[in-house]
């Protein structure tokens, strides 16, 4: 809500108080103000002028000669390829010297041989923006009708440019303040000031009915409490009064003509949305406001076919010709042939209103008001100021009467709370003739007995309802920055992390230790990213209502994501990323049964050791990533119990590097290389990934861990080499070795593998050591030369293998 500094000095003296100090305080009472500007700032030198003379450039198809009268010694002769230009008109002019938007300063010159002495200007070139210039100066420069400008007079202050603009950013629940007198009020209880706005009045119109005009009927009054139109007749359409445009501009709105430019100026200074019907235009005497029937059509002021379904439509007794709330109806239209004037003033269901702006994807200011709500009060008050200044500007007269539907008391509301009350829960020690005092400020009238207060809260504070409200009222108005510093009355407890989180932390930290920066992604990605890297065929969760189509499903992977942000990094010239995350993913298990889990994920490519003086580069590989899952799960302890087990399950990883990981029996996650088609299709190189569950994992962490002392009898240990098929994974050899070596056994360790020269194609040779101890005695030869044994017709029970 932007507000003119100028404006709100017509209904509160703001002589003392700088617009600056004004935002300021309005922001610590609970309004914040976004800005406050000055549009004139840094010009200067701009005044109105008349044009006495035209004539055409001598040497231009398009530039004219004009002599123009700026009430000083002699008349100026300024070029100006303006198209609107002519005799008689007052027009802005900046002189020798002057300086318009950006800094550009005007100086004396010639153009085409001509002589100029200045530059007649269009508004843009005053900072306005095309959007909020009038139709009829948007290609050319602005004209003055007001016969009260004087020429010479300063331009900028006749626009109001040199007048201060507040913008406010209000929350939803103080819409009260979205108009001029809601903000007059808002400013008159910050600083105690009086103000000569009329009260705010409902009046009851007691159905009166223009019988030889119009008529007005209402289907559903819980949609439509209140429902008014006032007839104004033999208006003249033309443009609005400087004064009345200067405002419009300075909040936002583009002046169009004297009857729509009194709607959005009584919606800005009341806050309540009107709307103007060209009254020959509807074909009917009849006012139907009803449900749309399924199918209708309805042309918008915009000049699109919409199709209704169930909104709320103003009709003329059968065909709609507005849609309630949010925009009128281009048949009828406020255009230069208007004569006559059907003014609607109303309200509207906020929640109709909604669903109707966001079936159409229509939103306009007097939708954002109706939804936000508005003064009951003066629903009929802004109406008639309204009626009666259309007819001031176009020389309209208002017909007597107003056809009305209204089942609205705007009542002020009773909320009852006590002083004790107040203090406690802000923590003051005010006393009884300082809390009424603020809320005489308010404006709120009240009844105090046995410092228990009865508030009557006006109709235009409709946020109010409960005393937390009017705590907040007299805690803003006393000042937030002068409440006393308290600690808290209630139990505290003592803070820490539970189990979970702290598991989470330690995962965090040791995965940035190991090299992996975190990363965090988003939850929702497209329906076909949300199923990769899944074992499960469950269903994805789709939103409702997506802001686009790639947010619109929950994950069932973290990958998927991680994918996206390593995607994001390399098409930025970054070639080795390593992240990983911790976060949720999402399935559909059964109809309306949802999985919600924990998973840990990561994904790695480009370089893990960079070059150096000492050693080459090394790229990033499957055992690389293998190697850091199993050094984390080791530091868990549980690495006994897992193992990895080749898969080609997963459609988007490689085939013959892809692996499920066990805990025991049960998969707690995936590792391997992203199959080389989605890496062409992502324009990836060549990147790792895993993923593993948290649950699992943290009852892992969560068990108690054994400590046994240093040994006192010493280990033995021995090598085996195999030859067998390169199929045969390192995996199972180590499991048979495990399985058949005893008790005894201590751990199992790969040190070499070979290929080449003297090992037939299509094999490989292992060789394993062997560790072995006994904590109760001393091993003996002969146990380890058994557990051997085993071990070899363990092996040797596989197909192609042999000892070497």
């Amino acid at each position: 809500m932007k507000l003119s500094y100028e404006w709100l000095n017509e209904f509160i003296d703001l002589s003392h108080i700088t617009p600056d100090e004004l935002g300021e305080k309005m922001s610590r009472t609970g309004i914040e103000v976004d800005s406050v500007t000055v549009p004139a700032q840094g010009m200067d030198k701009i005044v109105v002028g008349l044009v006495t003379e035209v004539s055409d450039h001598p040497d231009s198809d398009h530039l004219h000669i004009a002599m123009v009268d700026v009430a000083s010694e002699e008349l100026l002769q300024i070029v100006c390829g303006a198209p609107n230009i002519a005799k008689g008109q007052k027009v802005i002019v900046a002189l020798h010297g002057a300086r318009i938007a950006g800094g550009h300063k005007i100086k004396r010159g010639k153009l085409r041989g001509i002589e100029s002495q200045g530059m007649i200007c269009s508004l843009q070139e005053l900072g306005i923006p095309s959007s909020l210039t009038p139709k009829d100066y948007e290609e050319g420069i602005y004209v003055f009708k007001d016969d009260a400008i004087e020429v010479g007079a300063d331009a900028l202050h006749a626009l109001t440019l040199d007048s201060a603009i507040v913008e406010m950013d209000l929350t939803a629940n103080r819409s009260d303040a979205l108009s001029v007198r809601g903000a007059v009020h808002e400013i008159s209880s910050i600083y105690g000031l009086d103000h000569n706005l009329d009260a705010d009045r409902n009046e009851r119109t007691g159905g009166s009915v223009l019988e030889d005009w119009i008529s007005v009927s209402v289907e559903n009054t819980d949609d439509v409490p209140d429902y008014h139109i006032q007839i104004i007749k033999d208006v003249t359409i033309k443009p609005s009064p400087t004064w009345m445009q200067a405002r419009l501009i300075a909040s936002g709105i583009r002046p169009i003509n004297n009857v729509v430019d009194v709607t959005n100026y009584v919606l800005l200074e009341y806050g309540q949305p009107l709307h103007a019907f060209d009254y020959d235009k509807l074909g009917s005497k009849t006012i139907l406001v009803r449900t749309a029937k399924e199918g209708e059509v309805l042309a918008t002021l915009d000049d699109v076919e919409r199709t209704l379904t169930d909104e709320i439509v103003i009709t003329n007794g059968s065909q709609p010709i507005a849609l309630a709330g949010v925009m009128g109806g281009l048949d009828s239209e406020i255009t230069t042939t208007t004569k006559n004037v059907a003014l609607e003033f109303a309200l509207f269901h906020p929640i109709r209103v909604r669903q109707a702006s966001q079936a159409h994807n229509l939103r306009s200011d007097s939708s954002s008001r109706f939804e936000k709500g508005i003064n009951k009060a003066t629903i009929v008050q802004a109406g008639k100021r309204a009626a009666q200044l259309i007819a001031e500007l176009s020389g309209g007269t208002v017909v007597e009467g107003t056809a009305s539907v209204q089942t609205t008391d705007a009542k002020a509301k009773d909320v009852s709370i006590k002083l004790q009350r107040i203090n406690h829960v802000l923590g003051t020690d005010l006393s009884q003739e300082a809390v009424s005092r603020i809320f005489d400020q308010l404006g709120f009238d009240v009844d105090l007995e046995d410092g228990n207060y009865t508030v009557h809260v006006p109709a235009r504070r409709w946020d109010i309802h409960i005393e937390a409200d009017l705590v907040e009222e007299v805690g803003r108005i006393y000042g937030y920055d002068r409440l006393p510093r308290t600690l808290p009355t209630t139990e505290s407890t003592k803070g820490g992390l539970n189990p979970k989180q702290s598991f989470i932390r330690w995962t965090r930290h040791f995965l940035q230790g190991a090299g992996l920066s975190q990363a965090y992604t988003y939850a929702l990605t497209t329906q076909n990213r949300a199923k990769w890297f899944t074992l499960e065929d469950n269903s994805s969760i789709a939103l409702d209502l997506p802001m686009s189509a790639e947010r619109s499903v929950l994950r069932q992977s973290l990958v998927s994501s991680l994918l996206e942000a390593v995607q994001y990094n390399v098409a930025r010239s970054q070639q080795d990323i390593a992240l990983f995350e911790i976060g949720r993913v999402f399935q559909e298990i059964a109809h309306n049964d949802y999985l919600e889990e924990d998973v840990i994920a990561g994904a790695v490519t480009g370089q893990w050791i960079p070059a150096s003086w000492q050693n080459p580069a090394s790229s990033v590989d499957f055992f690389t990533v293998k190697g850091v899952l199993e050094t984390y799960l080791g530091k868990i302890g549980c690495l006994d119990a897992v193992r990895f087990q080749a898969t080609d399950a997963i459609a988007q990883l490689h085939p013959e590097q892809a692996a499920l990981i066990y805990l025991n029996d049960q998969v707690i996650g995936i590792l391997g290389q992203v199959h080389p088609s989605l890496q062409k299709e992502l324009d990836l190189k060549a990147t790792f990934i895993f993923e593993l569950k948290l649950e699992p994992l943290l009852a892992e962490y969560m068990k108690e861990k054994e400590i046994h002392s240093v040994p006192k009898f010493p280990g033995m240990s021995r090598d085996i080499a195999i030859l067998l098929p390169q199929e045969v994974s390192n995996a199972s050899i180590e499991e048979i070795i495990k399985q058949e070596a005893g008790d005894f056994l201590q751990e199992v360790k790969l040190f070499d593998l070979y290929q080449g020269q003297g090992v037939e194609p299509g094999f490989k040779s292992l060789a394993y050591s062997l560790d072995f101890l006994n904590p109760q005695a001393t091993l003996l030869e002969e146990e380890i030369n058994h557990a051997m044994d085993a071990v070899t017709k363990g092996l040797l029970k596989l197909e192609g293998v042999s000892i070497r």
